[in-house]
């Protein structure tokens, strides 16, 4: 699997694009683009994935996301169904060639010069929410051009963090970032499972042997490090969301041996999958 690319149209009498998506499930792959883009959550649960960072998200989750940085948004099951969002998508140079170097945009440039490894912002909840929707709903070009301005100037004044900020991929040339960008996709997808080191080597063209010399040399961790803090930071979410048993949990994060997903466990946590669920839930007994 490779990350999709998505082509984002915007049409010839707008500058930037700006859709809601209102869905059972948010349906979009692991994809990039070359296009900013503002992802506000309307309705919806689940875990978002932006590079090598897998983080829950739930209404009022805002992010932006820089050009050509792979993402998606995969929903929990759960009763309620809808999966509601505002989504933006624009060009660096949505406002002229030389708009953004203007010296009282600074702040704007850089907020959008940090997104290269996607931005959380902190609590945003109901603060942008109008915004949003009246971005979304304002039909005047002009109006909207001024108003995504506005928005642009609003969120670079609002504290936030870095999403993929243990990686420094986005920094890499082209041919190198393409190259983890297909690794990362790959992970996304299949970490679950048993993945085979000569099918994901087969996926970028390179030998087992070279692969892992590569991937080390990229990240600083062998492959197999890289899927296990997949594995542990999805199991970590199921012992704190869920009830299910330590061995489900287990096996659905993709280890096949449940004494040795204790053991890595413990290594990156620091505790046992039981212990690490009975300090998290408190006095709720551990299952």
């Amino acid at each position: 699997m490779r990350p999709y690319f998505e082509s984002v149209s915007k049409g010839t009498e707008r500058s930037f694009v700006v859709r809601k998506f209102n869905e059972p499930k948010f349906s979009a792959p692991y994809h990039y683009h070359p296009e900013f883009e503002l992802t506000y959550i309307l309705r919806g649960n689940g875990t978002r994935f932006i590079g090598n960072m897998m983080q829950d998200y739930a209404p009022g989750d805002l992010v932006l996301i820089g050009p050509n940085l792979p993402h998606c948004w995969k929903t929990n099951d759960s009763p309620d169904t809808a999966s509601v969002s505002i989504v933006v998508h624009f060009m660096e140079d949505f406002m002229g060639a030389d708009f953004l170097g203007r010296p009282e945009l600074q702040r704007i440039r850089q907020l959008l010069n940090r997104s290269s490894a996607g931005i959380i912002f902190n609590n945003p909840k109901e603060k942008f929410k109008t915004d949003f929707y009246e971005l979304q709903k304002e039909d005047d070009n002009f109006l909207r051009l001024m108003m995504m301005l506005k928005l642009l100037h609003k969120l670079s004044t609002t504290r936030y963090r870095i999403a993929d900020h243990e990686h420094g991929f986005t920094s890499l040339p082209d041919t190198d970032k393409e190259r983890i960008n297909k690794i990362e996709a790959y992970i996304v997808a299949n970490f679950q499972e048993e993945i085979s080191l000569p099918a994901i080597a087969k996926q970028v063209n390179l030998t087992p042997q070279a692969f892992c010399r590569y991937f080390r040399k990229m990240t600083r961790k062998t492959f197999i490090e890289a899927v296990n803090d997949y594995r542990i930071d999805f199991a970590v979410k199921q012992l704190t969301q869920s009830d299910k048993a330590v061995s489900e949990i287990s096996y659905g994060s993709g280890f096949n041996d449940i004494s040795h997903f204790s053991k890595m466990f413990r290594k990156k946590k620091g505790l046992s999958p039981l212990q690490y669920r009975k300090n998290f839930s408190g006095l709720r007994s551990p299952v």
